[in-house]
């Protein structure tokens, strides 16, 4: 059952892959050598993009094996989010944010 689900995300991420620069080429076929996309569907795609993002890290920050992950988790995720946000360096986001959910835990926070 575990290797069918894993196959499944494989065989759906190459295809979410492999269909940006398919649609692009089709596009710029039809549209006579430019591949622009219509304003309205480049902002359809970017809040579809945000929107997945954001369901991945909910899902992710705030479940562990199918319950609930405690509170030191999401407000590690969530610092880490505001630094990132505020543009601070890859390096410090995730050493910052896994510091705020260690130190939490350490201190006894589930």
């Amino acid at each position: 059952m575990t290797i069918t689900a894993i196959l499944v995300l494989a065989v759906g991420t190459y295809a979410f892959r492999l269909a940006g620069p398919l649609l692009r080429a089709r596009l710029a076929k039809a549209g006579g050598g430019t591949a622009e996309l219509p304003p309205r569907l480049e902002e359809v795609l970017s809040t579809a993009a945000t929107v997945l993002l954001v369901a991945l890290v909910a899902t992710s920050a705030l479940t562990d094996g199918g319950s609930f992950a405690g509170f030191a988790l999401p407000a590690g995720v969530l610092t880490g989010g505001v630094l990132a946000w505020r543009r601070a360096p890859f390096v410090v986001v995730v050493v910052v944010a896994a510091l705020v959910a260690a130190g939490l835990r350490a201190l006894g926070v589930p």
